[in-house]
């Protein structure tokens, strides 16, 4: 592969900006979430501890990891609810928060939704400005926007305090975390990110939207041009890795990112609290190199799989570059590499690179088709969520995911030793082996299971648009972008059916809840066990030996499980295409 130096300078810019913002935002998140004191305090303070006296909560008492799961499920539930609820009355919104006048949400399709924007997914199977109010977007889905992202802050928090804690039963107070990540962290961010956003030109307003009247017909072309409160809600979606349109082509559109500034700020968002989420983590175990351990492989894994996507696509398609017979027996590359899908303002590399990490994080914006990619381009997203998106990951969900895989990594290590494994001087025991190994599983059984049974019949074949070993890919990139809370589509699936919509919905619920319950159990096992001095034997989890055993088990672990479904699909269709043939 070759590689264009705006590739290469792109990649080292972005990855040093990042490096760099690590430290003072996990330092600050640490002090946050530990009950220190942090310099937004004297304004913030009074609004938190008013917030607390006005639902009576005690921020100093203590949870246990079955009241902190029942909280936060209880909150989930109740706003899935409320958001249901706003869907289908969208009709009474009135002209100011429904200019268009758009009719109640259809039943099933408002059921995805609501579960979607809950599980921080924000999946979508409808056109955000032809079928969503300004109040469904506003007081609906970006509303979720911040309690979706707070609630995957606050579990990798509760599972960091777990692993950190010493004899302890509490893992803390799920409320106080809540609050303090919405407060403190994901509101100021947005101001700053809203304020930018329009700045580069994205709308900010409640305007009905505008006809335009074409040249051509004596003015008969008309086109309505949707605006609205957009730079608002493209802040959280972005930060808060969410990744819900506003605008059915999402951040390709010129109104959610107009310019390759602002494409560069999103891509900065998206693993920013992430990023700083894994200092925090090594800063409150008492190491931080045990932080930049895990931080380096993240790192490794966001860096290899933007190579292989930046590199397929500035290639091209083997077969137009024959065609075209611009290719040698020895060279076989598109000119100008492979365009479709992309936007001329982004190019090749802005576009794979925001490819790679919205499918890293669980953010799911796009600013490019996925569809479009070569099959290798497109399966680097596609691997990206499979693995369980914990290169840096979703705000809280890539930590605490990547600590399921360190905990795996580390029994692996003492199988290999023939010793009861050790992770940050706590032994490693049959409990925390067993749902650490339940979490694992629990993603591809969702995600192969759904596929496999929307492949049986026409429920789910008839939704196809491309056959072949594409269309397959369609398929099973939906259900894994959905059981990882993703939301990206492959497109060129029809999802907008009774049967994608009511599915859907419960593998997000199944890839948000379920995979994240074993965990929270592992953080009140641990928080209650004593440290084991180190000995001899003692496998270290700080340096590059243990960054690079992550690196492989999260390798080998994807592909014994979805090597089968990949080479039928993505691998497939390379195979097919480099021969000549397409379908």
């Amino acid at each position: 592969m070759s590689y264009t130096s705006h590739a290469i300078i792109l990649w080292a810019l972005y990855s040093v900006i990042l490096l760099l913002s690590a430290k003072p935002l996990g330092s600050f998140m640490y002090t946050l979430f530990s009950g220190g004191r942090t310099f937004l305090h004297p304004v913030l303070r009074p609004v938190e501890a008013g917030l607390y006296r006005l639902t009576g909560v005690d921020e100093n008492e203590e949870m246990g990891w079955r009241g902190y799961l029942f909280a936060s499920l209880a909150i989930s539930i109740l706003t899935l609810l409320v958001t249901y609820l706003i869907e289908r009355t969208q009709q009474f919104h009135g002209h100011f928060f429904n200019p268009r006048g758009f009719p109640n949400v259809a039943e099933f399709l408002g059921w995805n939704t609501a579960v979607s924007f809950t599980t921080n997914t924000n999946w979508q199977n409808y056109p955000g400005e032809t079928t969503m109010s300004y109040l469904t977007q506003m007081a609906g889905l970006a509303t979720h926007n911040f309690f979706s992202a707070a609630m995957g802050i606050v579990w990798a928090v509760a599972l960091v305090r777990g692993l950190a804690r010493r004899s302890a039963r509490g893992i803390g107070n799920f409320w106080v975390d809540f609050v303090r990540a919405l407060l403190y962290i994901l509101l100021p961010c947005c101001i700053v990110l809203t304020l930018l956003y329009v700045w580069q030109g994205v709308p900010q307003n409640f305007n009905p939207y505008t006809a335009v009247h074409g040249l051509e017909g004596a003015g008969k072309v008309t086109q309505l041009i949707a605006q609205g409160p957009i730079a608002s809600q493209e802040a959280i979606k972005i930060l808060g890795t969410n990744g819900g349109g506003f605008l059915n082509a999402n951040s390709a559109h010129p109104f959610e990112n107009p310019t390759p500034f602002s494409n560069f700020i999103q891509l900065l968002s998206i693993f920013l609290i992430a990023s700083g989420l894994v200092y925090m983590f090594g800063k409150w175990v008492g190491n931080t190199r045990q932080g930049w351990s895990v931080w380096a492989a993240m790192f490794i894994l966001f860096s290899m799989g933007y190579f292989v996507a930046v590199g397929t696509e500035q290639n091209g398609n083997v077969f137009l570059a024959s065609r075209a017979h611009v290719a040698t027996a020895a060279s076989a590359t598109q000119p100008g590499g492979n365009m479709e899908g992309k936007e001329v303002r982004f190019g090749i590399a802005d576009s794979a690179i925001y490819a790679t990490e919205t499918t890293d994080a669980s953010c799911g914006c796009i600013n490019s088709w996925h569809e479009s990619y070569t099959p290798i381009g497109g399966l680097v997203p596609l691997a990206n969520i499979g693995i369980g998106e914990v290169i840096f990951g979703g705000v809280g969900a890539g930590l605490y995911g990547m600590l399921m895989y360190c905990i795996i990594a580390v029994f692996i290590a003492g199988l290999m030793v023939g010793r009861t494994p050790e992770y940050l001087g706590k032994k490693i025991e049959g409990f925390e082996v067993k749902m650490a190994s339940l979490a694992l599983l629990i993603s591809p059984a969702n995600i192969l299971l759904f596929t496999g049974v929307a492949m049986m019949g026409s429920w789910g074949l008839s939704s196809i648009f491309n056959p072949g070993p594409h269309g397959l890919s369609e398929v099973l990139y939906a259900y894994t972008s959905m059981n990882g809370n993703n939301g990206s589509a492959f497109g060129g699936l029809g999802s907008n059916t009774n049967w994608y919509n009511i599915t859907g919905g419960f593998a997000m619920l199944i890839g948000r809840f379920l995979f994240y319950t074993p965990l929270i159990a592992i953080a009140g096992s641990m928080a209650r066990k004593r440290t084991v001095p180190e000995s001899l034997g003692t496998f270290p989890t700080t340096g590059a030996t243990f960054s690079i055993l992550l690196v492989f088990v999260i390798i080998i672990v994807a592909a014994l499980t979805y090597f089968p479904a990949y080479s039928l699909g993505a691998i497939l269709e390379q195979l097919l295409l480099n021969a000549h043939k397409t379908f």
